[in-house]
């Protein structure tokens, strides 16, 4: 079972779309991230790269799903662990704002997963509240 959530963006989506699915862009709002390495290939699908954290683990990323401006999702994977991350962008106001719903599961061996993802629904939503402060502030 997928952990939900919904955050609001003050940009409209396709500006929040672009700027959140470029791996470029997560150290900047992602907590857990010292950087991001080894990217192969252009915002899309395929797209792979490493996700270098600050505990010191190295998840290879790849983007599974994308529908610009509409949805777009990831898979990561740690040795025995999977961690699967789709958002959906919705405009608001006419586009001016959006929200963005997100599904967080991380699959494990058993209950160990369902209650890492339950726990980590704070932080996903903590590191995209912080993505769209950084948009804020941005012209």
């Amino acid at each position: 079972m997928p952990y939900q959530g919904r955050v609001h963006f003050p940009r409209g989506r396709e500006q929040v779309f672009d700027y959140l699915v470029d791996p470029h862009h997560r150290p900047e709002w992602q907590s857990s991230l010292r950087r991001v390495s080894a990217v192969v290939g252009e915002p899309g699908p395929g797209q792979t790269w490493v996700d270098e954290t600050k505990p010191g683990l190295k998840p290879r990323m790849r983007t599974t799903g994308f529908d610009r401006p509409a949805r777009w999702s990831e898979s990561g994977t740690w040795r025995f662990v999977r961690a699967d991350l789709t958002l959906v962008f919705e405009d608001e106001y006419g586009g001016a704002a959006s929200y963005v719903d997100f599904e967080f599961r991380i699959h494990a061996l058993g209950p160990l997963g369902a209650l890492a993802s339950r726990f980590s629904v704070p932080a996903v939503r903590a590191d995209l509240r912080r993505a769209a402060t950084i948009l804020s502030s941005r012209a």
